[in-house]
């Protein structure tokens, strides 16, 4: 049966310390994650916690993409939501797992939706 959108769940495991409380660099690789998977960026909002950590959310026309940090356990939780054809959620991904320098990733892709008319049942 065909879905309304794909969701991507990805815990990114042993990234690269080094920049992984910087908010900026945060913002930037997601904004450049979305791009890469042809998304069409709406607008983002990043929050930087004290004394460390970072929350965000890209939202694109397509859904969203949001990153949640933990610096000092060096993982990153990843939420890649898409609808329609346009975007490649993977290329997203491909790009995070690359800039965070992940050790490894845990991935979970779940259909969203079904697709079956109001007259039907499901």
């Amino acid at each position: 049966m065909e879905s309304f959108g794909k969701h991507i769940l990805v815990d990114y495991r042993d990234c690269s310390a080094e920049r992984l409380d910087d908010v900026v660099w945060v913002e930037e690789i997601m904004r450049e994650a979305a791009r890469k998977a042809n998304a069409t960026i709406i607008q983002s909002s990043f929050h930087h916690f004290s004394p460390q950590g970072i929350s965000g959310v890209i939202i694109i026309q397509e859904s969203h993409l949001t990153i949640h940090i933990w610096p000092e356990f060096r993982y990153v939780a990843v939420d890649i939501f898409t609808c329609g054809e346009k975007m490649n959620p993977w290329e997203a991904h491909q790009h995070l797992e690359k800039a965070l320098e992940a050790g490894y990733s845990e991935i979970r892709d779940i259909p969203r939706g079904r697709k079956v008319k109001i007259s039907e049942k499901p």
